[in-house]
C-alpha cells in the first residue's frame, strides 16, 4: 500500500537531515585531530590580525565554566550531551521534511553535541583551536562543532521567529 507523500514526511521526519550531522561530525573530529598534531598546546599561530590556531584543551563546558571543577563535571557533561542528542534526535524524527529550516538547525547542533560529545568521552577534555580577537580582547577558543552548534541555534530562532507562523493551520488563526 501507498502511502501519501504528507504521511511518509510525518513518519521518517527529518532524519534525512542525518547526512549533514555525520558531516559535521567528521568535519569536527578530523580539525580537532589536525589541530591536535599539528599545533603546540597554546602556541597561537596567526591566521589574519583577528584570528589565531591555538591549541587549548576545555574541561569545561561553554566558555570554560565549571572548567576549574575537580573532574566530575565532564560526566556531568557527557550525560547532558546524551540526553540533548536523544532530545534532538526525536525533535528531527517528529519533524516535517517541509520544515528545512528546523530540520537543517537540529542536526547542526546534534553534529556538534556529538562530536564535543565524542573528545569528553575519549580525552576527558574538548579540542579547541579557533581564537578570534580584536587587540587585547580574546573571544574563548572554540571549534567547528561548537560553530555548527550556534548556526544550528540561529536556524532554529529565525525559524521560530519567522516561519513558524506560516506553519499552522488556517484554524488555529483567528
Amino acid at each position: 500500500m501507498d502511502l501519501p507523500t504528507s504521511t511518509m514526511n510525518k513518519r521518517t521526519g527529518s532524519l534525512s537531515w542525518l547526512w549533514l550531522t555525520a558531516v559535521v561530525i567528521a568535519l569536527d573530529l578530523g580539525t580537532k585531530y589536525i589541530a591536535d598534531t599539528t599545533l603546540n598546546y597554546g602556541d597561537p599561530h596567526s591566521i589574519l590580525p583577528v584570528l589565531d590556531m591555538t591549541l587549548l584543551y576545555n574541561t569545561g563546558a561553554a566558555f570554560s565554566f565549571l572548567a576549574q571543577a575537580a573532574g566530575w563535571q565532564r560526566w556531568l557533561f557527557v550525560l547532558i550531551a546524551i540526553a540533548v542528542s536523544i532530545m534532538l534526535t526525536v525533535w528531527l524524527k517528529r519533524t516535517d521534511k517541509a520544515q528545512w529550516w528546523l530540520g537543517m538547525g537540529l542536526a547542526l547542533i546534534l553534529g556538534g553535541a556529538i562530536g564535543n560529545l565524542y573528545d569528553r568521552i575519549v580525552q576527558g577534555y574538548v579540542v579547541d583551536f579557533i581564537s578570534v580577537h580584536y587587540n587585547a580582547y580574546y573571544f574563548p577558543a572554540f571549534n567547528l562543532a561548537d560553530t555548527a552548534i550556534t548556526i544550528g541555534a540561529a536556524l532554529l530562532i529565525i525559524d521560530m521567529i519567522f516561519l513558524e507562523k506560516q506553519r499552522e493551520p488556517a484554524s488555529d488563526q483567528t
